[in-house]
C-alpha cells in the first residue's frame, strides 16, 4: 500500500489512556507529510531529469549510430575511390604501354625503310657511277677516234697534198 502526504495528514490515532500526545503527534505527523512531499516532489523532478537524460541518451545513441554508419560508408567510399583509381591508374599505364610498343613499332619500321631506301640509294648511287663511268669511257673513245680520223684526215690532207703537189709539180 502506498502512502500519500495526504494519508499522514488525515490519519487519526485513537487516544487512549496513557497514550501519546496528540499535539506532538500531530505535529510529527504534519513534519513528516511535509518531508513525504518534498520527497515525492524531488522524486517527480528527478524521473522528469531521467526522461530527459534517457531521451537525451537516445538522441546519441541514435547521433552515434548515425556517425557509425557515415564513417562506415565514407570508409567505402574511400575504398571505393581507392579501387577505381588503381584501376584506372592501370588501365592509363597499360594503353601508355601499348601506345609507346606501338610507336617503337612504327619507329622500328621506319628504321627498316629507312635503311631499305639507303640501300636503294646507294644501289642507284652505284648504277649511276656505273652509267657515268661508261659514258665517260664511250665519250673518251669517240674522242679518241675523233683524234684518229682527225690523225688520218689530216695524213691524207697531207698525202693529198703532197700528190697533188706533186701533180702540180709535175706539171
Amino acid at each position: 500500500m502506498r502512502i500519500t502526504p495526504l494519508d499522514i495528514q488525515q490519519k487519526q490515532f485513537p487516544v487512549k489512556f496513557r497514550g501519546f500526545d496528540v499535539e506532538e503527534v500531530y505535529a510529527f505527523l504534519e513534519v513528516l507529510r511535509e518531508e513525504m512531499e518534498e520527497l515525492l516532489r524531488e522524486n517527480t523532478s528527478l524521473k522528469e531529469q531521467i526522461h530527459i537524460i534517457e531521451s537525451q541518451l537516445k538522441e546519441h545513441k541514435n547521433m552515434e549510430s548515425t556517425l557509425r554508419e557515415t564513417l562506415i560508408t565514407a570508409q567505402q567510399m574511400i575504398e571505393a575511390y581507392k579501387s577505381n583509381a588503381r584501376k584506372e591508374a592501370e588501365l592509363i599505364t597499360r594503353e601508355a604501354e601499348l601506345k609507346a610498343d606501338e610507336i617503337i613499332k612504327r619507329a622500328q619500321e621506319r628504321v627498316v625503310k629507312i635503311h631499305e631506301d639507303i640501300v636503294d640509294l646507294k644501289g642507284i648511287r652505284r648504277h649511276y657511277k656505273e652509267e657515268m663511268r661508261r659514258l665517260s669511257e664511250k665519250i673518251m673513245r669517240e674522242i679518241e677516234f675523233d683524234k684518229e680520223r682527225e690523225g688520218e684526215s689530216e695524213e691524207w690532207d697531207e698525202n693529198r697534198r703532197q700528190s697533188f703537189g706533186n701533180d702540180s709539180d709535175e706539171t
